[in-house]
C-alpha cells in the first residue's frame, strides 16, 4: 500500500532495525540504559539545551511538558487548533488541572502577540495564573518565521512567561529554513521532538530543556506511566533517525512540491503546499468515492472537504506518479 494519510505511518528501515537489534540496553528508570542516555545527550546537543528526556509518545511528551511548566490552577496560551489543545483528549486539563486559553492562529501559523497580550490574566484571585505560551512548529505544515520566534521569545521574557514549542515536526522547519535545530530552539525554553513522524522511527518523542526542568519532567514521566525499562531498543531507532534521516526531509518537501504541481495540472483544487503536506479541496460528494477509488488501487488517503496528503520516507516519486495517474483517471470518469 502507498499510504499518504500521515508521516506517522513510516516504518523502520532495515538499517534502523539492525541498529535496534544490536542496541546496548539497561534499566532506564534507574538511568542505566546507555542507548537512551546517548539519545538524550544527542537531542540536548542538537537543540542547544542542557538536557533531554525520551518518552514513548508525542502526546505524553506534550502532556509532561505542560505539567512541568504549570501547576494546578495555572494556564497556558495556545492555538485554537493546536495539537496539544485540540487533539490530545484534554490531558492537561483533565490530569493536570491546567487551564488552556486558546486563541486563533494567524494564516501563517503564528499566534498574534497583541492577541496573546490581551488574554494574559492580571494578578487577581479571580483568574488562573498565566504561565506559558505554547507554539507549534511546524503548524499544519507551515514553518513559523524565525523573526516571529525571536519576537515571541522577547515578548515572553518581558511578561515573565515560559515559551514552549510543540515541535513534532520541528526538523522539517529547520530543513525548510536551512538552519540547525538550535537556531530555532534558542527562541524557546522547552521543545518537543517527534521521532516517529518524518524521522521514521516506530515510536518515541523527546522533550528538551534546562537540567532543572528535565528533572521535573522525569518525575512527571514516571507519574504518567512513561517510565520504561530496557528502552534502548527504541532509543537506538531515535539515534539512527537523528544521524541519518534529518537532511533527507528535504526529499519529502521536494516530493510534496512536485505532487502539488502535478495535481494542479490535472485539475485538482490544490489549496496549498507547505513542507511535506499538500492540501486539496475535494467536493463533498467526491470525498468518499475518491477515498475508495484510491484504496482499491493500493493508495490510502484521508479524504474530506480538504484532503491532506503527507509525503514521507516510505513514499518515493514513483509512488506519487501512481497517485497522480489514478487521480487523473478518477476525475475523468
Amino acid at each position: 500500500m502507498i499510504d499518504l494519510r500521515s508521516d506517522t505511518v513510516t516504518r523502520p528501515s532495515a538499517a534502523m532495525l539492525s541498529a535496534m537489534m544490536s542496541a546496548e540496553t539497561g534499566d532506564d528508570v534507574y538511568g542505566d540504559d546507555p542507548t537512551v542516555n546517548a539519545l538524550e545527550a544527542e537531542a540536548a546537543r542538537l537543540s542547544g539545551k542542557e538536557a533531554a528526556l525520551f518518552l514513548p509518545t508525542g502526546t505524553q511528551a506534550n502532556l509532561v511538558a505542560l505539567l512541568s511548566h504549570c501547576e494546578r490552577g495555572e494556564e497556558y496560551i495556545v492555538g485554537q487548533l493546536a495539537h496539544n489543545y485540540l487533539y490530545e483528549a484534554g490531558g492537561a486539563a483533565v490530569l493536570g488541572s491546567i487551564q488552556p486559553q486558546p486563541i486563533l492562529a494567524a494564516a501563517d501559523g503564528t499566534l498574534p502577540l497583541d492577541v496573546v497580550a490581551s488574554v494574559i490574566k492580571p494578578d487577581d484571585a479571580h483568574f488562573a495564573r498565566t504561565k506559558l505560551l505554547s507554539l507549534e512548529n511546524t503548524y499544519n505544515g507551515k514553518v513559523l518565521p524565525l523573526a516571529y520566534l525571536q519576537q515571541a521569545w522577547e515578548f515572553t521574557r518581558q511578561r515573565q512567561l515560559a515559551l514552549h514549542i510543540d515541535g513534532a515536526r520541528i526538523f522539517n522547519a529547520a530543513v525548510a529554513h536551512g538552519v540547525e535545530l538550535q537556531d530555532i530552539a534558542r527562541y524557546c525554553d522547552t521543545l518537543t521532538i517527534c521521532l516517529s513522524k518524518g524521522l521514521g522511527t516506530p515510536v518515541g518523542s523527546l522533550l528538551c530543556g534546562s537540567a532543572d526542568y528535565i528533572r521535573r519532567a522525569r518525575r512527571w514521566r514516571k507519574m504518567t506511566g512513561g517510565g520504561m525499562r530496557q528502552a534502548g531498543i527504541l532509543a537506538a531507532a531515535g539515534l539512527y533517525a537523528l544521524r541519518h534521516n534529518v537532511k533527507r526531509l528535504q526529499d519529502d518537501h521536494d516530493n510534496a512540491h512536485w505532487l502539488a504541481q502535478q495535481l494542479r495540472e490535472i485539475g485538482a483544487d490544490v489549496t496549498r503546499q507547505d513542507t511535506n503536506m499538500v492540501f486539496v479541496r475535494v467536493p463533498a460528494e467526491q470525498a468518499e468515492p475518491l477515498k475508495n477509488w484510491m484504496k482499491e488501487r493500493g493508495i490510502l488517503l484521508s479524504t474530506g472537504p480538504v484532503t491532506r496528503l503527507v509525503t514521507h520516507l516510505d513514499v518515493d516519486r514513483h509512488a506519487l506518479e501512481q497517485l497522480v495517474d489514478h487521480w487523473r483517471a478518477f476525475l475523468a470518469r
